[in-house]
């Protein structure tokens, strides 16, 4: 079912958009990695990419670096928008991020108040949330009309 001023507008409604969950995986325990995308997954009104259930390389990431690359691009590429869980620094994380941007993805990012954010990573963001809940509440309310850079940017 399309959503009514998606529909009037002939966009696409939430329920046809895809979310690419984007987050630290390296040295990270398995419920780092899974419990916060479970709960993304049960919780948006649209569909999810999950890397880490699509393929895990932990552990081996030297040994899968060229799949585990090119498929994540490629579920970015197929993705609308990507919510960013950055409780940690982590370089591929970082990499998906402008990756999506360089390509007009919408990106929702995720930190805790109390996480030190780079500038780089607000700047390339549409969205800031302090909770994944409020960051897939965000997702689920909003139209996407269109988007623009975060206005909480000082």
């Amino acid at each position: 079912m399309r959503d009514g001023p998606a529909l009037v507008r002939g966009l696409p409604s939430l329920s046809e958009k895809v979310v690419y969950l984007s987050g630290a995986m390296l040295g990270c325990t398995d419920e780092e990695c899974r419990d916060w995308r479970e709960y993304a997954k049960q919780h948006l009104r649209c569909a999810t990419r999950d890397p880490v259930a699509l393929r895990d390389y932990r552990g081996r990431e030297m040994e899968g670096m060229t799949d585990m690359v090119e498929n994540d691009k490629a579920d970015i590429d197929a993705s609308d928008i990507l919510l960013v869980n950055f409780v940690k620094p982590s370089v591929g994380t970082s990499m998906e991020v402008l990756y999506a941007w360089e390509r007009g993805k919408t990106i929702i990012l995720v930190a805790p108040q109390d996480v030190v954010v780079s500038p780089w990573l607000v700047y390339h963001s549409h969205h800031l949330s302090h909770t994944v809940d409020d960051a897939v509440a965000h997702i689920n309310r909003t139209s996407w009309k269109g988007t623009t850079p975060y206005s909480g940017r000082k």
